[in-house]
């Protein structure tokens, strides 16, 4: 084969990899592991017989563009707010496993001489090989399950940042550990002091032109260029610490550094993400083929030793080294089983270390098996893990129980109040505003720190999860007014919903979205009223603009109104102009909501709307007890358990309350 028709190859292969993958709701990653395994020389042995090096200069950009993203996302204020994490869980973390893979390593060449050659270089290569944990994996899985902000979230995090953060050491030490062992110390020494000279002069020399340089680009307007100009960067700063003697993947590490440094961060990473995805997927792909499924299946046992006695080592590590820092039982080990598996750096090391020959041959195939393995299993780890804790860990039942009693205890006594999920900062303004009018609210998040802030401030906020059930319940959801999704998540948002349309039907949920492209789906999910950043932004941008070119305030402020009017549907009969100002109402008089729920034997239930009197009330909404949402149709019949919104002022809603509720 030539080099186009393996690129085809290998293109065909991702996609139908990929395809089957997602159809099973598991990483792309795995789909290429799986399909460069398939079509692999030691499998069907359609590729790379003819042309390896087509396949391998593919997969070294993949290596490169990952590298740069990493860089991309260093960030110094994100390392120093977690710097106890990262340099103290993290640390530990890596460095353990990677002694204790060493100590072997060594007893192993104690053992078998003659076999186990270099017990130094293997034990530090293979010890960093197997510290590493999947980042890919293990945080979309818990943005998935909605866990990156709870504690065992951040202290994961944590740690995945100090394994990316020592892959760039790695790199390096990995190939000047291919030096005979006489002249080690000298190669490490100056393998050292060139990613000292060329982190100075790229950091320093590159911080002070490359700013300037990218102004003058962006200022042409042209995305061609800018984007011929990140990979000129990027592959340029790889080609020069190469020619320095170091890896291509520490230049292109360092590119990332300098321009996520520059303004133009989140452009760059948007317009690299689609070519570093492809040219990653074709490197996993390289690395499936490297797997001999015939070495394996003759030595499955070896390959399920090594893929469970790695995820049982580090479990214990992890978990043990949380003990010791004081970390609740059930967190330690959430962490631990999270971090549990390998990653996709290990299989980077590891290809690197094959390169080299710093692991046996005979190691190989097994070892990358295992890894395969191991990242396969996360998925199905992660559905469990709730379990494993409740079931290993006596006292995570208590503390469960105590952290709902905690939240009862603080709700017990609220009726009729707003229960906020999330309160950064959009739940921390409605917070602020409700409490100007008095109005009860609790508010439901998932950062420690943020609560203990809060709650200190005077702020009714407690710790806890909102999409789950005991949670709501805890935090009064069968007795709130209403619910308020503040933040921009769309799956926790419907998470909410069906818990709410579930056990508390009657009570109404508003819902923030960045835009409307899901405003049909989180209705028909039951949401009462749906408010997208977008529409709000534009209304403010419009009403300034129209302000800025002379139109007049009051018909700015008119224009203003109705718009909104238009697009809620609960405002829609109180916006009456700018001629008649609230302000300049009696406060008794002021129009206002107040949703009226019918129990049994309401003098409601069972007439219809349009024969009740109301008393100068507008009926703007009734929900079903079963949580549906309809018009007020005044031939909608009403029955047991509808909540009826009214508008009007305080004398037209106590009356048309009474006529409602009248022999109830």
């Amino acid at each position: 084969m030539h080099g186009l028709q393996v690129t085809l190859l290998l293109l065909v292969a991702a996609v139908a990899g990929v395809v089957v993958f997602r159809l099973l709701q598991l990483p792309a990653m795995l789909g290429y592991l799986a399909a460069g395994a398939l079509i692999g020389p030691n499998a069907l042995g359609i590729a790379l017989s003819q042309d390896p090096a087509t396949a391998q200069h593919l997969a070294e950009f993949g290596v490169v563009f990952l590298m740069f993203s990493i860089g991309l996302e260093f960030s110094l204020a994100k390392i120093r707010a977690m710097r106890k994490l990262v340099f103290g869980l993290g640390a530990a973390q890596v460095g353990a496993v990677m002694l204790i893979v060493l100590a072997a390593s060594l007893l192993a060449g104690w053992l078998l001489p003659g076999r186990w050659a270099r017990p130094m270089a293997f034990g530090v290569a293979a010890g960093g090989i197997l510290a590493m944990s999947s980042t890919a994996i293990v945080m979309k899985l818990l943005s998935d399950r909605l866990e990156l902000e709870s504690e065992h979230g951040r202290h994961i995090l944590g740690v995945l940042l100090f394994q990316d953060l020592a892959v760039v050491p790695l790199l390096v030490l990995i190939p000047a550990l291919a030096t005979p062992g006489a002249s080690l110390g000298r190669t490490l020494a100056l393998a050292a002091l060139k990613a000292v000279v060329a982190l100075a002069v790229i950091l320093l020399a590159g911080g002070r032109l490359l700013r300037p340089w990218l102004r003058l680009v962006v200022r042409r307007r042209s995305d061609e260029l800018f984007m011929l100009n990140m990979l000129l960067i990027t592959l340029g700063l790889a080609w020069l610490t190469e020619l320095a003697g170091l890896s291509l993947t520490l230049g292109a590490f360092l590119a990332g550094m300098l321009i996520a440094e520059t303004e133009f961060r989140h452009q760059v990473e948007a317009d690299i993400r689609p070519f570093r995805d492809v040219l990653l997927g074709l490197f996993f792909i390289t690395i499936g083929m490297m797997l001999d499924w015939r070495y394996v299946l003759h030595s499955w046992w070896l390959v399920l030793a090594l893929a469970l006695g790695v995820l049982v080592l580090k479990v214990l590590l992890v978990a043990g080294i949380e003990m010791l820092r004081g970390t609740p039982p059930g967190v330690a080990l959430r962490t631990a089983l999270w971090l549990g598996p390998a990653g996709e750096f290990g299989i980077v090391l590891l290809n690197l270390a094959a390169a080299y020959k710093l692991l046996p041959p005979e190691l190989l195939s097994p070892l990358l098996a295992a890894l395969v393995l191991s990242m396969l299993a996360a998925p199905f780890l992660a559905q469990h893990i709730d379990a494993l804790v409740l079931k290993l860990v006596a006292s995570e039942w208590m503390r469960a129980s105590l952290q709902l009693t905690d939240i009862a205890r603080k709700t017990i006594r609220t009726q009729n109040h707003v229960l906020i999920c999330g309160f950064g900062r959009s739940g921390q303004n409605l917070a602020r505003l409700l409490q100007d009018e008095d109005v009860v609210y609790v508010a439901l998040d998932l950062d420690p720190e943020r609560v203990a802030r809060s709650a200190a401030g005077g702020r009714n906020v407690v710790y806890g999860d909102a999409t789950r059930l005991h949670s709501l319940q805890a935090a009064g959801l069968a007795r709130a007014s209403c619910v308020v999704i503040s933040y921009v998540d769309k799956r926790s948002a419907l998470r909410v919903l069906d818990l709410v349309h579930r056990h508390a039907p009657r009570v109404p949920v508003l819902v923030r979205t960045h835009d409307d492209s899901s405003l049909d789906e989180l209705r028909a999910a039951g949401a009462a009223e749906v408010v997208p950043e977008v529409l709000e932004g534009a209304l403010m941008l419009a009403s300034q603009t129209l302000a800025m070119v002379g139109v007049p305030l009051p018909r700015v402020v008119a224009r203003l109104r109705d718009a909104r009017a238009e697009r809620y549907g609960l405002l829609r009969d109180f916006f009456h102009g700018f001629d008649d100002p609230a302000g300049s109402l009696e406060q008794a008089e002021q129009p206002r909501l107040r949703t009226v729920t019918l129990p049994t034997g309401a003098r409601a239930v069972g007439q219809l709307l349009q024969g009740l009197e109301l008393h100068g009330a507008l009926a703007l909404q009734v929900r079903r007890a079963d949580g549906r949402v309809l018009e007020p149709d005044g031939a909608l019949l009403l029955g047991e358990g509808d909540a009826v919104v009214l508008s009007g002022s305080q004398q037209q809603l106590a009356l048309a309350e009474d006529e409602l509720l009248g022999g109830s």
